[in-house]
């Protein structure tokens, strides 16, 4: 063992019951046990089919819904919680699916009752399963004061650019658009007793017509957050929530102190978030493409594979600086571009090497585009330390 290293007992939650498919071929957990927490890999409607060996879809979005929350409801009861310990729901909407989106929210309806876990809804270009409608991913924990914390955690809703009439604001101005999610967000953290000197991790999601001036952003991020930086990740989609939006974000705070992690990475010197922040036994990482660190080009251009390699030693380089292995690597979410599906299948050959078992719970999503034309895979990881 590395001396000061870190080492967490992570558990894979094995149901007794889960009869869509057989979990154990795969290089991922449905779910992880780690610290406080339950975190579940995405789960669509698919089922294995016995008459033709194949992985199948069934039904529109209500049916869909149905099916994929109750292998939520399997995994959940395997780690020996129910749908009243989840804190966070979110919900992976192709461009079809966003049409049809108040049917699934009828059935988390259904499935929750009274209890109101907070709810992300990324729209993205396409879910692996074709015929997938929409992928759902949880975390809960037993220990909770509240239905959007546990552990110090804190999960804001979707913050959109909208008016109280649900009416863009800033047609057209991505910057007028971020300075109006972070002015609500601001609202939201004040009255659950934070500040945006807690805030861990933001996700934004930008349309194509918003990458020109993405970078004007950034002002507004400087403006808003730190001292600690948050860490961070920018995925391109079709669309968004609202048709007229050119991001959206998620923020995840923090009630204990955040503490900045870096390998030493210079880069980051300049930017508005940091590789890692530490709180608690919480270590949560900015998404990570093959960017070489020291001269800021992409690696291993056009081949997905050893992208992917490159982005998770670059993420066990932020872990090991926070005293962590590979062990610790508990949750990812993959998105990847259209150009690397044709070889994605052997990305999780990659993982069954690399990654330590219980294998993270894991999330496989097809953006439109990511802010380096040249990557074709960005991982978005989580970590817990013990």
């Amino acid at each position: 063992m590395k001396e000061g290293r870190i080492v967490m007992a992570s558990l894979a939650v094995r149901p007794k019951q889960f009869p869509w498919f057989d979990y154990s071929k795969y290089s991922f957990s449905l779910g992880i046990t780690a610290g406080d927490g339950v975190y579940l890999s995405g789960h669509t409607a698919s089922t294995h089919d016995s008459e033709t060996g194949r992985m199948m879809i069934r039904g529109g979005m209500t049916e869909q819904a149905r099916t994929a929350y109750a292998k939520v409801g399997a995994i959940l009861e395997g780690a020996d919680l129910s749908y009243g310990d989840v804190m966070r729901v979110v919900e992976y909407v192709q461009p079809e699916g966003i049409e049809r989106y108040g049917e699934a929210a009828a059935v988390r309806m259904e499935v929750f009752g009274d209890h109101l876990p907070t709810v992300n809804t990324v729209p993205v270009k396409a879910l692996l399963r074709p015929d997938a409608l929409i992928e759902i991913e949880i975390t809960a924990a037993a220990r909770q004061p509240a239905s959007q914390s546990s552990g110090g955690v804190v999960f804001l809703p979707t913050v959109e650019a909208v008016d109280g009439n649900g009416e863009i604001i800033g047609p057209g101005d991505i910057v007028a658009q971020t300075e109006a999610i972070f002015a609500a967000a601001e609202m939201t953290l004040s009255a659950l007793g934070l500040g945006f000197d807690r805030v861990v991790k933001t996700l934004d999601y930008f349309t194509p017509p918003a990458l020109e001036n993405y970078r004007q952003t950034g002002p507004v991020r400087k403006a808003f957050l730190g001292p600690v930086y948050p860490c961070a990740a920018g995925i391109g989609m079709p669309r968004l929530l609202h048709p007229e939006a050119l991001i959206q974000y998620d923020f995840i705070a923090s009630r204990d102190e955040p503490v900045a992690v870096n390998p030493g990475w210079r880069r980051y010197d300049k930017l508005t978030y940091s590789p890692g922040v530490r709180a608690g036994k919480l270590l949560f990482l900015s998404g990570q493409g093959s960017v070489n660190p020291e001269t800021h080009s992409v690696e291993h251009d056009g081949d997905v594979v050893a992208q992917a390699e490159y982005t998770y030693q670059n993420i066990f380089k932020v872990i090991e600086a926070a005293g962590g292995g590979t062990e610790n690597l508990v949750k990812t979410i993959e998105y990847i571009t259209p150009a690397a599906l044709k070889r994605y299948r052997e990305v999780g050959g990659l993982r069954s090497k690399l990654l330590a078992k219980p294998y993270p719970a894991a999330t496989g999503l097809i953006c439109e585009q990511l802010l380096r034309p040249e990557m074709q895979i960005e991982v978005d990881p989580f970590a817990v330390l013990d």
